[in-house]
């Protein structure tokens, strides 16, 4: 698989946004592109069998979207690198 493929794409961008993630650095921006990400993965590769997660097997991918839509919306918490920079 290529680097320039969509899986290569959106593998990159899993680890790249899910380290910022994890660390705390520009946590709601990387939980909004997360969300967005794993929202597109099931339009592409669950939804065209069927519209709802419960009978396409696509629980997973819809609920990893709205826990990480969650963390965008609520924010990252108290001990984020962000707010150790003075930008919580």
């Amino acid at each position: 698989m290529s680097i320039a493929s969509m899986g290569g794409i959106s593998g990159v961008v899993e680890w790249g946004f899910g380290v910022l993630l994890v660390v705390g650095l520009f946590s709601r921006l990387s939980a909004f592109i997360l969300s967005g990400l794993t929202a597109v993965a099931y339009f592409i590769a669950q939804m065209p069998q069927r519209f709802f997660p419960l009978l396409d097997g696509g629980n997973p991918a819809a609920l990893y979207s709205f826990g990480i839509l969650h963390l965008a919306a609520a924010g990252p918490g108290p001990w984020p690198v962000d707010a150790m920079r003075g930008q919580g």
